[in-house]
């Protein structure tokens, strides 16, 4: 507490009601939730976050059994959550302006400082029942809060985006959007969304992955998670990823799909079917990961004859930024 108000007097935060290092956004991981949701399209129960126009974005629960709601069993897809259990969902484009873009907004512990610099970070990831991926998914600041009884697109600046602003077309893992913003002063809300017209927004079409039994929805849907805004000192560095010299756009999540399994499988199926991935420079798992390597060993103890090969690779990039790391990955 002491280091902490000895910053604030260094750095002139006092008076502000944070001090450096200090998160702006509460539930940025979509963990509270004030009951539990019966449909789509109910995002305020994970306050403070809110639809900002008539169409509605959604909450999917990691617990929740209600087909439809679950982040396993929605019409969307299914994802592990980057943080947490939860995490909300948006429609960012879709061909013609067939479906309503929605967004997701949530009001600021309080008001951004003139002159001040904020980290800004949030993790998406594109649903697998997504007929296109698109690019311009980011973040608007503004002083008062956006509110359209119709469900119209929100057309304005953004001021985080992507730093490629590449086309989110990975329907594994997740995205991390990434990046520092200069305070005009007293903004009090943050949007994600797209922000971008449709003629202005690139878009193509994302192929339908061969484990998802849906139909596709003519959007590109997104998952969001682990949003998080922080305010920086003039030294600060927001950190987006690895430190690696200019490779951070690369993901640094890592990923396992949940258990696949079918009374149809045979053993080979069973232990072929299943899916884990590291993130860029990382050699932990998630815990999700974790289960389906449990999976294969349990199907290997059932099958003595069993043969399993193991391959592992690393690009250059990869390879150089393990070296510059304290810890050793394990490259060999």
């Amino acid at each position: 507490m002491k280091r902490g108000l000895l910053f604030a007097a260094v750095f002139g935060f006092a008076g502000l009601g944070l001090s450096q290092g200090e998160g702006l956004l509460d539930n940025g991981s979509f963990e509270s939730v004030g009951g539990k949701p019966k449909k789509l399209g109910q995002i305020e129960l994970a306050a403070p976050w809110i639809s900002p126009t008539a169409a509605r974005a959604d909450i999917f629960l990691g617990d929740n059994k209600v087909p439809g709601i679950g982040t396993s069993n929605n019409p969307y897809g299914t994802e592990e959550a980057q943080e947490g259990k939860n995490f909300a969902g948006f429609v960012a484009y879709s061909f013609g302006d067939k479906l309503p873009r929605t967004y997701i907004m949530a009001r600021l512990n309080a008001p951004m400082k003139k002159g001040m610099r904020y980290c800004v970070k949030f993790a998406v990831a594109l649903a697998e029942g997504s007929k296109y991926a698109c690019n311009s998914v980011g973040v608007n600041f503004s002083n008062k809060e956006f509110s359209v009884d119709t469900k119209s697109a929100i057309i304005d600046e953004p001021e985080v985006l992507h730093a490629e602003n590449k086309i989110f077309n990975s329907t594994f893992g997740w995205d991390l959007v990434c990046g520092s913003y200069t305070a005009k002063g007293g903004e009090r809300y943050i949007t994600i969304g797209n922000f971008t017209p449709n003629e202005k927004t690139l878009y193509e079409p994302n192929k339908k992955p061969k484990d998802f039994k849906g139909t596709q929805s003519i959007c590109a849907y997104y998952y969001l998670d682990d949003v998080s805004v922080t305010l920086m000192n003039e030294t600060d560095v927001c950190s987006c990823g690895v430190d690696d010299g200019g490779i951070s756009n690369l993901s640094a999540f890592n990923y396992g799909r949940p258990v696949k399994d079918s009374p149809k499988f045979t053993t080979k199926q069973r232990i072929t079917e299943q899916e884990v991935y590291f993130g860029f420079g990382e050699a932990n798992l998630s815990e999700q990961a974790n289960s389906v390597l449990d999976f294969v060993v349990k199907q290997m103890t059932t099958d003595k004859n069993i043969i399993l090969t193991l391959e592992g690779h690393c690009d250059n990039n990869e390879y150089d930024y393990s070296a510059k790391k304290t810890s050793s990955f394990g490259y060999g």
